[in-house]
């Protein structure tokens, strides 16, 4: 399992690569077979106008986008989402008093305005956030969208029936805690949010949060009109903030068709770009067949993309070969690591030379290689992916090179008092998805056993995986494990797995090393409090850097994230924060 909201589409929690890696053999030529939910407008109607490389030329308005989706966005209701920046389809109909850059690479991972003017103004130690909102802004029925919309909407994700969003406010917002929603509270409302004109609104913190204008990037801070909330009905039309609006939505997020909104205005909104007319969204399609689609780009799936799908290793490698079909691959970062989870609570993974000897013992190279290959991962030696947002700082407290270095892991192994081997158990995933799945296991066992260390494997399926390796009361000594952040920072990168305030007794528990340092604690405090990003950044860098050292966890690579879009497509934007297409930015025409 892996954790982080999806960066692309909708919700939440797990993001493998599991929709990407199907391994099958990919038709690049038409005349495939489509399927899926109501095809019968899809692939059959001929080439489309305009060529096989439409990504080239100027991008001008109108068309429709197709949108080709393995996973629904269900419960399509701001307070129920939980997606990194806003998500990449629910941020065309909310906007968020923040959102994130709508740019290429690091720029991507910069956190700009959207409905206020500014990321906002902290108070001296960073416990009250104060935005305003710009002029002029609407909703879909031309009503005017004001600083009490956005209360309100915050406060509907406290309603125990709207659950799911992302969890920071009720820790971070007084008196969240206790909060239990607008429908229960009679109209009293959060006091900690306060809305002192209609265009300003104020945040009081527990506690100081330099990072609070990335939360605010979240869909819970999209506005919501009071009188137009009709509670779990709200997800089949929501109303929309951002260019486009809900003209339908089958089948929970099935089937979501999209048009524009006539009163967004550009002039208000300089990172959408809302290039087509319509957006036509379609999910519950097979992973293979959604790269196949894209890759033939017949008919309508020429000027189609998907959110959601990746290219795994055996289509990859046949992309490759084929320059046009290359060059319609788009490549993106998303902050992301995969790794080895220790439990210090169980034997000989109590003592810190085995850990050390292990770390020595692991070879990055065939690693990465049963994760697909360097196309598709890219070795790591810290928890913190390597960008600079996340304030990567470049370390190996265990210096083995590409390929491990066994001669030292055995040197280790003998002051540790197991001069002769031993034997130890690594839980992995059975699902195939090239990151906690058996071959990322034997390519481990295969290292480990040079090193005299004999590795016996145990795959459990998916559900059951997360289910024993995230509790305290089951989890093993040894795993594979991945985690993203939130958004592009060493916050909710680090303080979930590292911060001993965050080990959860009862229920998922990230903290695998069940690490709880007070001086870390205090530095994650500390950090915290900075509202200069850059600041906290380098930060975050050293605190990775003084964990790292404690063997807890052996950083294996950060995953590299490949998708396919049709030939008419323009204006591929991938930024470091999502690390794939943004569809605000896509024109068909």
């Amino acid at each position: 399992m892996s954790r982080s909201p999806l960066p692309g589409s909708a919700r939440r929690s797990v993001r493998t690569r599991g929709t990407a890696a199907l391994v099958v053999s990919l038709v690049l030529a038409g005349g495939l077979a489509a399927c899926g939910p109501d095809d019968s407008d899809s692939a059959s109607s001929g080439p489309a106008k305009g060529g096989a490389t439409g990504a080239s030329g100027a991008p001008h308005k109108g068309g429709t986008l197709t949108v080709l989706n393995a996973q629904p966005t269900t419960d399509f209701d701001p307070a129920r989402l939980y997606t990194s920046g806003g998500g990449n389809i629910p941020s065309l109909v909310f906007r968020t008093l923040t959102t994130r850059a709508r740019e290429n690479g690091a720029a991507g991972s910069k956190v700009v305005p959207d409905l206020a003017t500014d990321t906002g103004t902290p108070s001296k130690n960073a416990t009250v956030w104060t935005y305003h909102l710009k002029k002029g802004l609407k909703y879909e029925d031309g009503s005017p969208i004001t600083s009490a919309d956005i209360k309100y909407g915050i406060e509907r994700s406290f309603a125990g029936e709207l659950s799911g969003g992302a969890p920071y406010l009720r820790d971070w917002l007084i008196g969240g805690a206790d909060y239990q929603g607008p429908y229960k509270d009679k109209g009293k409302g959060l006091d900690s949010i306060e809305t002192p004109d209609d265009l300003t609104i104020v945040f009081h913190l527990n506690k100081p949060e330099g990072e609070f204008p990335f939360l605010a990037t979240q869909t819970q801070f999209a506005p919501v009109p009071k009188k137009k909330d009709t509670g779990t009905k709200y997800e089949s039309h929501p109303v929309s903030s951002g260019p486009y609006k809900v003209v339908s939505n089958e089948n929970d997020g099935e089937r979501i068709t999209l048009a524009r909104n006539t009163q967004w205005s550009a002039g208000n909104d300089d990172q959408r770009k809302a290039y087509p007319d319509k957006i036509d969204v379609r999910s519950g399609l097979d992973s293979a067949v959604i790269n196949q689609r894209l890759s033939a780009s017949v008919g309508k799936d020429a000027a189609a993309i998907t959110t959601d799908t990746n290219l795994g290793p055996a289509e990859l490698a046949k992309v490759t070969g084929d320059k046009k079909l290359a060059s319609r691959v788009g490549t993106g970062h998303f902050g992301y690591t995969n790794y080895l989870a220790f439990n210090p609570k169980v034997k000989p993974f109590d003592n810190p030379k085995v850990r050390e000897a292990i770390a020595y013992a692991v070879n990055r190279t065939s690693v990465v290689n049963a994760a697909g290959g360097s196309a598709l991962a890219e070795p790591a030696t810290t928890f913190l992916p390597d960008q600079k947002s996340f304030g990567y700082t470049k370390y190996d407290p265990f210096p083995a090179g590409d390929s491990g270095n066994p001669q030292k892991a055995k040197e280790l192994l003998k002051e540790a008092g197991y001069g002769k081997g031993l034997t130890i158990t690594l839980y992995h995933n059975n699902a195939k998805n090239f990151a906690t799945s058996p071959e990322v296991a034997t390519a481990l066992q295969d290292a480990l056993a040079k090193a005299g260390v004999k590795v016996r494997l145990k795959g459990l399926e998916s559900s059951d995986y997360s289910d024993t390796v995230y509790s305290v009361k089951t989890e093993p000594g040894a795993f594979l494990a991945g985690w993203g952040a939130d958004w592009p920072s060493g916050g909710p990168f680090l303080g979930p797995i590292f911060d001993g305030r965050q080990i959860v007794e009862d229920g998922y528990n990230f903290n695998s090393g069940r690490l709880n340092d007070p001086a870390v604690n205090k530095e994650i405090d500390e950090i915290n409090k900075v509202t200069d990003l850059d600041e906290a950044a380098k930060r975050w860098g050293a605190l990775d850097k003084k964990i790292g050292e404690q063997a807890l966890t052996v950083p294996l690579f950060h995953p590299v994230y490949k998708r396919l879009v049709g030939t008419a497509v323009k204006n591929v934007v991938i930024s470091d924060w999502t690390g794939v297409l943004d569809i605000s930015q896509v024109a068909v025409k």
